[in-house]
């Protein structure tokens, strides 16, 4: 008898099913309730909750901001309620004198002399140097490429110039015997300049520390200034000038709007980098002469390295931390304020 060979095939393919069958097979879970194998945790590692990394990276600046700059406040603070003098040094006992230090600072009428001047001396510098640091900014934007890269390079090296190479420098141009501004004035004609003393009085001493400070302080402005205006673009420049605005109205309508935030800044800045200016002020004459050209620095300063007054000068140190908060906190409104309206 004849089989056909596609006959056995078929069979063999119908019985394999069934053999199949006979073995305990485990069927298919429901496609709904499949469940994907996770691959197997180590014991000891566990993942960082979310937005706890970026504080991580952030600590050490914290930390080492805390050491450098909290305690030191902290201890300053502490020593201002306290009178330390040499009997306290050599002893090195803790006399507490409570509010007595500011009491007597506030009681003197010295102290206020001091901070007036102080005051005036950093109004004075900051408009001096954003006035004419704007306008140099500004004049580095209308120049072309060689000459801004030349005026560039003289601002900051004028600007990385040591504090102390530039005292000295100034000291050499209003020198008595061999200054050159007493050369040029009787170049001039100028009758009265033979050895003429340029540091007699304070307030020709703080002039001349103004012109140091202000010489100085303008590189940073004008490459300030001129970074902001590189963010206006030409299409307002256009469109003023085709509204037939003169140069006046387009700064104020169009550049002074956009420099907005930036001279707001600059200031914030110089206002508390005149303020506590000591070294070109003591470097320049000590405060002299007869202690007429001490600012608050200086003052605190002489108050503690020259008289052995220390927790007098840490008091002045302090009051001088409020009257500058107390400055800036109307700069703090406007800066916020100038946020929201953007």
């Amino acid at each position: 008898m004849t089989v056909h060979s596609q006959g056995v095939a078929a069979s063999a393919l119908e019985d394999a099913p069934g053999k199949a069958a006979g073995k305990s097979q485990t069927p298919p879970p429901a496609s709904g309730s499949r469940k994907v194998p996770q691959p197997p945790r180590g014991r000891g590692r566990r993942s960082l909750p979310a937005g706890l990394f970026p504080y991580l990276l952030l600590a050490p600046a914290v930390v080492s901001g805390a050491v450098l700059l909290l305690y030191p406040l902290v201890r300053n603070l502490i020593l201002s309620f306290q009178e330390v003098g040499r009997r306290e040094l050599i002893t090195r006992e803790t006399v507490w004198a409570g509010f007595a230090n500011y009491t007597d600072l506030l009681t003197d009428s010295e102290f206020w002399t001091v901070a007036v001047r102080s005051l005036l001396f950093t109004a004075a510098n900051v408009v001096l140097i954003m006035g004419i640091g704007s306008l140099i900014g500004i004049l580095l934007n209308r120049l072309g490429k060689k000459m801004r890269l030349v005026l560039s390079v003289a601002l900051v090296t004028a600007w990385a110039m040591p504090i102390v190479a530039s005292v000295t420098v100034f000291k050499w141009l209003f020198d008595e015997q061999f200054g050159i501004a007493n050369w040029i004035m009787r170049t001039l004609g100028v009758s009265g300049y033979e050895q003429h003393n340029w540091f007699e009085t304070g307030m020709a001493t703080l002039t001349i520390v103004t012109v140091l400070v202000v010489w100085g302080s303008i590189p940073f402005v004008a490459l300030n200034m001129y970074a902001g205006l590189t963010t206006i673009g030409n299409e307002l420049y256009e469109a003023a000038r085709m509204d037939g605005a003169t140069g006046w109205q387009t700064f104020w309508a169009v550049v002074f709007p956009s420099l907005k935030p930036f001279f707001l800044i600059t200031t914030f800045l110089e206002i508390i980098w005149v303020f506590k200016a000591f070294t070109q002020v003591y470097a320049m004459n000590a405060g002299g002469p007869d202690r007429e050209s001490e600012t608050l620095p200086v003052f605190a300063y002489i108050e503690g390295q020259g008289q052995f007054h220390y927790g007098v000068a840490a008091a002045v140190s302090v009051l001088t931390i409020v009257m500058l908060a107390a400055i800036m906190s109307f700069y703090f409104r406007l800066i916020l304020k100038q946020e929201e309206e953007q």
